[in-house]
Protein backbone atom coordinates (compact mmCIF):
# COMPACT_ATOMS: atom_id res chain seq x y z
CA UNK A 1 0.00 0.00 0.00
CA UNK A 2 1.25 3.12 -1.21
CA UNK A 3 0.89 6.45 0.29
CA UNK A 4 -1.26 7.83 -1.71
CA UNK A 5 -3.72 4.54 -1.02
CA UNK A 6 -2.93 5.19 2.85
CA UNK A 7 -4.12 8.69 2.66
CA UNK A 8 -7.20 8.07 0.29
CA UNK A 9 -8.01 5.14 3.24
CA UNK A 10 -7.83 7.75 6.37
CA UNK A 11 -9.61 10.27 4.50
CA UNK A 12 -12.50 7.43 3.69
CA UNK A 13 -12.31 6.03 7.52
CA UNK A 14 -12.78 9.76 8.46
CA UNK A 15 -15.85 10.22 6.86
CA UNK A 16 -17.72 6.70 7.78
CA UNK A 17 -19.30 6.04 10.50
CA UNK A 18 -16.64 3.27 11.90
CA UNK A 19 -14.93 3.97 15.30
CA UNK A 20 -12.31 1.60 14.58
CA UNK A 21 -10.66 0.36 11.32
CA UNK A 22 -7.49 -2.09 11.27
CA UNK A 23 -6.03 -3.79 8.37
CA UNK A 24 -2.94 -6.50 8.45
CA UNK A 25 -1.96 -8.09 5.25
CA UNK A 26 1.49 -9.22 4.14
CA UNK A 27 3.94 -6.99 6.41
CA UNK A 28 1.58 -4.18 6.67
CA UNK A 29 -0.76 -2.99 9.99
CA UNK A 30 -2.05 0.26 10.15
CA UNK A 31 -4.90 0.96 13.18
CA UNK A 32 -6.97 3.94 13.01
CA UNK A 33 -9.30 4.91 15.71
CA UNK A 34 -11.50 7.98 16.23
CA UNK A 35 -12.08 6.84 19.81
CA UNK A 36 -9.81 8.88 22.72
CA UNK A 37 -8.43 5.83 24.40
CA UNK A 38 -8.14 3.02 21.56
CA UNK A 39 -7.56 -0.75 22.75
CA UNK A 40 -4.03 -2.05 22.77
CA UNK A 41 -3.97 -5.53 22.42
CA UNK A 42 -1.47 -7.57 24.41
CA UNK A 43 -1.11 -10.55 22.45
CA UNK A 44 -3.09 -12.50 20.05
CA UNK A 45 -5.77 -14.44 21.23
CA UNK A 46 -5.66 -18.29 19.92
CA UNK A 47 -8.34 -18.53 17.29
CA UNK A 48 -9.93 -21.29 19.05
CA UNK A 49 -10.84 -19.01 21.68
CA UNK A 50 -13.34 -16.49 19.30
CA UNK A 51 -16.57 -18.61 18.75
CA UNK A 52 -17.38 -18.40 15.31
CA UNK A 53 -21.15 -18.30 14.15
CA UNK A 54 -22.60 -21.74 12.77
CA UNK A 55 -23.70 -21.39 8.58
CA UNK A 56 -27.36 -22.26 8.64
CA UNK A 57 -28.86 -25.05 6.37
CA UNK A 58 -31.16 -23.20 3.50
CA UNK A 59 -33.82 -25.30 4.34
CA UNK A 60 -33.76 -24.56 8.07
CA UNK A 61 -34.62 -20.61 7.03
CA UNK A 62 -36.26 -19.09 3.87
CA UNK A 63 -34.88 -14.87 4.40
CA UNK A 64 -31.35 -15.18 4.69
CA UNK A 65 -30.10 -14.07 7.92
CA UNK A 66 -28.36 -10.56 8.88
CA UNK A 67 -25.99 -9.78 11.44
CA UNK A 68 -25.57 -7.14 14.44
CA UNK A 69 -21.57 -6.77 14.09
CA UNK A 70 -18.98 -5.51 16.15
CA UNK A 71 -18.21 -1.48 15.42
CA UNK A 72 -15.10 -1.93 17.64
CA UNK A 73 -12.93 -4.27 19.60
CA UNK A 74 -13.52 -4.52 23.70
CA UNK A 75 -15.70 -6.05 25.94
CA UNK A 76 -19.26 -7.05 25.33
CA UNK A 77 -21.71 -6.30 27.89
CA UNK A 78 -25.48 -7.68 26.83
CA UNK A 79 -27.33 -6.07 29.71
CA UNK A 80 -26.83 -2.94 31.51
CA UNK A 81 -25.79 -3.67 34.64
CA UNK A 82 -25.34 -7.25 36.61
CA UNK A 83 -28.53 -7.35 38.13
CA UNK A 84 -30.84 -5.97 35.02
CA UNK A 85 -31.87 -8.31 32.25
CA UNK A 86 -30.19 -8.65 29.11
CA UNK A 87 -30.82 -6.22 26.18
CA UNK A 88 -32.13 -8.67 23.82
CA UNK A 89 -32.26 -12.42 23.60
CA UNK A 90 -33.64 -14.80 21.06
CA UNK A 91 -37.29 -13.67 20.29
CA UNK A 92 -36.78 -10.41 21.05
CA UNK A 93 -37.99 -8.15 18.40
CA UNK A 94 -35.45 -4.95 17.45
CA UNK A 95 -35.81 -2.03 15.82
CA UNK A 96 -33.44 0.11 13.65
CA UNK A 97 -32.05 2.11 16.92
CA UNK A 98 -32.90 -0.07 19.66
CA UNK A 99 -29.86 -0.51 21.76
CA UNK A 100 -28.80 -4.55 22.19
CA UNK A 101 -25.62 -4.27 23.77
CA UNK A 102 -22.80 -2.36 25.22
CA UNK A 103 -18.75 -2.69 23.91
CA UNK A 104 -16.24 -1.63 26.81
CA UNK A 105 -12.93 -0.21 25.08
CA UNK A 106 -10.52 1.12 27.84
CA UNK A 107 -12.92 2.43 30.21
CA UNK A 108 -15.29 3.73 27.36
CA UNK A 109 -18.60 2.74 27.21
CA UNK A 110 -20.48 2.63 23.61
CA UNK A 111 -23.81 1.54 23.12
CA UNK A 112 -24.47 -0.90 19.90
CA UNK A 113 -27.77 -0.26 18.12
CA UNK A 114 -29.57 -2.73 15.63
CA UNK A 115 -29.07 -0.83 12.06
CA UNK A 116 -31.86 -3.29 10.83
CA UNK A 117 -35.81 -4.43 11.91
CA UNK A 118 -36.39 -7.89 13.31
CA UNK A 119 -36.21 -10.65 14.94
CA UNK A 120 -32.79 -11.62 16.98
CA UNK A 121 -32.48 -15.68 16.10
CA UNK A 122 -29.16 -16.13 17.69
CA UNK A 123 -27.01 -14.36 20.24
CA UNK A 124 -23.60 -15.42 19.13
CA UNK A 125 -21.49 -14.01 21.38
CA UNK A 126 -21.35 -14.63 25.61
CA UNK A 127 -21.77 -11.62 28.36
CA UNK A 128 -18.04 -10.04 29.09
CA UNK A 129 -16.57 -11.90 26.40
CA UNK A 130 -13.49 -10.09 24.20
CA UNK A 131 -15.33 -9.29 20.58
CA UNK A 132 -13.01 -8.67 17.49
CA UNK A 133 -14.43 -5.65 15.21
CA UNK A 134 -16.51 -6.54 12.75
CA UNK A 135 -17.09 -9.91 14.41
CA UNK A 136 -20.88 -11.02 14.30
CA UNK A 137 -23.16 -10.50 17.98
CA UNK A 138 -26.16 -11.08 16.95
CA UNK A 139 -28.42 -12.67 13.90
CA UNK A 140 -31.30 -11.15 13.25
CA UNK A 141 -34.06 -12.36 10.82
CA UNK A 142 -35.51 -9.02 9.10
CA UNK A 143 -38.83 -8.09 8.70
Amino acid sequence: MDFKEIKELMAEFNESPMRELEIETDGFHIHLSKNENTFKPQGVLPQAETPSPKVEEASEQAQAASYIKAPMVGSIYLQPAPDKEAYVSVGTKVHKGDVVCIIEAMKMMTEIKSEVDGIITKVLVTNEELVEFDQPLFEVQEG
